[in-house]
């Protein structure tokens, strides 16, 4: 991978050249080593600048996102079954638990998602195949039910009103309003986090959309693939292992980590360009969300440096790097990109076909892209454009 090193002269910040501030990843390209570059690109879903596209073919998401549920599902068993120091089991279990959530959202965002848009395999019914088998089996909505009013989801005609799959779950699922002040909605996002009557309407939810969709094909894979886990730990005795490895990330994680994923997906523009619905609502209306921090500029060759530099990569390498494998999985970050291009092959390569066509203007769109730095922030100010729409603005 070849990177264009950005040239600032010496005592020059970087925030101060024009067309670089408020951009850490530009940042990070300019004052890391280029060998550290591909994984920030991981990292953060986005590339540096001058980064050249790459061919990805979709099957390493489908094998990628199987063998993070392989490991992940190995790593808890290992630490709830293993005699190990409970230190140790208790790191295994927590990498265990993050791994199987990220497999499953890879699976929930990247494979069954694209699959609706049939753009992971190269053939329309493979797509179908594979998207009905996951849908039953991590109990989804049925593929049929969820294509078609994902299709609407993506009509300017029908984001954020109340035929959208988005404001569904966001009002009815999440109890959330517009109009109602930003700290109640935050208060009532966290109470759901926490409560267990939220989780088990929500895991009912999946069960009836899996299990009784009126698909009689589709519902026995859905009880297949519930029984076969708790056949297995009947036969093994591992009831424990087999409940808190698998089940655990199934349920309550998945419904946790697809809560965050969700409300950082669409803000809520102002009434005069919901109501004209066209492409500059849509612009408006969906924001790249990446994870990541600006850098430090003191060199780390100083004390203060070294400390900067020590908190920078603690935070990247913890939270940030949490909330891109918890729930930033896959192309979430470059939903806006999606919603733009729905049908293009290009989002195996997400972040840099996404900062290709921001580099090009976003050709056929009337404003180019905007982003939001760090999961946490750019669910607040979704909620905060919430919060500032009159009630009634969407229906």
């Amino acid at each position: 991978m070849k990177l264009n090193r950005i040239n600032v002269p010496t005592g020059v910040s970087l925030q101060s050249v024009p067309g670089l501030r408020e951009d850490p990843r530009a940042a990070m390209a300019q004052r890391l080593p280029a060998a550290l570059q591909p994984f920030l690109t991981w990292l953060t879903a986005k590339p540096a600048p001058g980064e050249a596209a790459r061919e990805i073919p979709a099957r390493r998401y489908v094998a990628g996102g199987l063998a993070w549920m392989a490991a992940g599902c190995a790593l808890s068993a290992t630490a709830l079954l293993a005699a190990l120091p409970w230190p140790v089991a208790l790191l295994m279990l927590a990498a265990g638990l993050t791994a199987t959530s990220s497999g499953l959202g890879l699976y929930q965002v990247v494979i069954f998602h694209h699959c609706s848009h049939g753009t992971v395999f190269r053939s329309r019914e493979r797509n179908r195949q594979v998207g009905r088998l996951v849908s039953a089996l991590l109990l989804f909505t049925r593929f049929e039910d969820y294509q078609r009013d994902h299709m609407m989801h993506h009509s300017a005609n029908k984001l954020l009103t109340d035929e959208d799959e988005f404001t569904g779950f966001v009002f009815g699922v999440c109890g959330l309003e517009p109009g109602v002040p930003k700290r109640e909605l935050w208060r009532r996002v966290v109470m759901n986090l926490i409560s267990p009557a939220f989780h088990a309407r929500f895991l009912l939810r999946r069960v009836k959309a899996a299990m009784f969709s009126g698909d009689r094909q589709h519902d026995w894979m859905a009880r297949a693939g519930l029984a076969l886990p708790l056949l297995v730990a009947a036969a093994t005795g591992a009831w424990g292992a087999v409940l808190v490895a698998w089940f655990l990330p199934l349920t309550i994680l998945l419904q946790i980590a697809t809560v965050f994923r969700i409300l950082c997906e669409h803000r809520f523009p102002d009434v005069a360009l919901i109501e004209a619905r066209g492409k500059a609502f849509v612009c408006a209306s969906t924001v790249g969300v990446f994870p990541g921090a600006l850098p430090p500029e003191a060199p780390a060759t100083s004390l203060r440096g070294a400390l900067a530099w020590t908190g920078w990569w603690a935070r990247m390498l913890t939270a940030v790097l949490f909330s891109r494998v918890f729930v930033l999985v896959g192309d979430a970050p470059c939903h806006d990109f999606h919603h733009r291009r729905p049908a293009t092959r290009k989002w195996t390569d997400y972040a840099r076909a996404r900062q290709q066509d921001e580099d090009a203007g976003s050709p056929g769109f009337p404003m180019n892209y905007s982003e939001n730095w760090g999961l946490i922030h750019a669910v607040d100010r979704n909620l905060a454009t919430l919060a500032a729409t009159p009630p009634g603005a969407v229906a």
